[in-house]
């Protein structure tokens, strides 16, 4: 039984798909039409924007002991605001999601050069920015959702190749196989996970930890516009409280994949990919099975709370061991 506990302790991975295989049983006893194909296929296409979300958390958790961004709910509504003027403006969706993907990119680059430059508390920076990102969006809309985005727009999130649905095999996948690269095949890699270590060694070692954070929100910041385009394939409108909360479901995915959000430099992004899952069915089962939205939203914090006093009896579990 210890062993296995410390296995468990070491391997992330195989923890998060442990409680995956016990959510599945608990929602399908909870209701037997949970597990059915097609429902499952759903529940994959609602997790693509908050995969996409929590992969940039995660970064940003990696990247900065303590640190947190939780503007990426907001960089969201306005990148949707964004996307639906540009596609009025030109009448090209082409451009439209260009446009908005750098849109999100310079809210991020704000974001990095704050906490980057500026050496800001990243808590603090990212609430400011959240604060003009959410009133912006809601300024320039008046509160309206802007439609009118064409038929062929659907084809990102509302259809599927080889029963894959599109946001998963073309933006979700692409996205995995490049932030793995990134993070963990290139010189950025490295720098990313040093800086979050030890700033300070960091800098030591030759490596310009304030160029590394500032790219690293700037990620962020283009990962939570890619996700508001698919929220706009999903929905056909462009709203301005589109984002509304989303933050919140991506640092609990993020601290429930293993990103120690305290000590910084720790933690991988498989477990991300797991966790997000487990959060999706989650959300998506207990609405299934009838449960009301307010203890929906309990059960997230407690998800949450739960994953940080996790992390930090992981980590024990695996220092002990290690000392044996």
């Amino acid at each position: 039984m210890k062993k296995m506990m410390v296995s468990l302790a070491k391997s992330r991975s195989r923890f998060l798909i442990l409680l995956l295989i016990i959510e599945l049983i608990i929602l399908t006893v909870l209701n037997p039409s949970f597990m059915n194909l097609k429902n499952l296929v759903e529940i994959l296409q609602f997790g693509a924007t908050l995969f996409l979300l929590a992969i940039g958390e995660s970064l940003v958790i990696l990247c900065i002991p303590g640190g947190i961004d939780i503007s990426i709910g907001s960089i969201v509504s306005l990148s949707c605001v964004t996307l639906g003027f540009m596609y009025r403006a030109t009448g090209s969706m082409l451009l439209s999601i260009i446009v908005t993907i750098a849109a999100g990119a310079a809210m991020g680059m704000i974001n990095g050069i704050l906490c980057g430059i500026f050496n800001m508390p990243s808590l603090i920076a990212t609430l400011g920015t959240q604060y003009v990102y959410a009133s912006l969006a809601l300024y320039i809309t008046n509160g309206v959702a802007i439609s009118g985005f064409p038929d062929s727009f659907q084809w990102l999130s509302l259809q599927q190749t080889f029963g894959i649905p599109n946001q998963i095999l073309f933006v979700v996948f692409p996205v995995v196989i490049l932030m793995l690269f990134i993070v963990y095949r290139t010189k950025f890699g490295r720098e990313l996970y040093l800086t979050g270590d030890n700033a300070l060694a960091a800098r030591f070692a030759a490596i310009h930890t304030k160029r590394v954070i500032l790219f690293v929100f700037i990620l962020a910041g283009m990962l939570s516009a890619i996700g508001a385009i698919i929220n706009c394939s999903w929905l056909m409108t462009a709203r301005a409280d589109a984002g509304s909360g989303m933050e919140m479901n991506a640092i609990t995915v993020a601290m429930l994949g293993g990103i120690n959000a305290v000590a910084g430099g720790r933690g991988h992004l498989s477990g991300v990919i797991v966790g997000t899952i487990i959060i999706t069915m989650l959300n998506s089962g207990l609405q299934i099975a009838g449960i009301n939205s307010i203890w929906i939203l309990a059960i997230t914090g407690l998800i949450l709370i739960i994953s940080i006093v996790m992390n930090s009896a992981m980590e024990k579990v695996v220092t002990k061991a290690s000392k044996i």
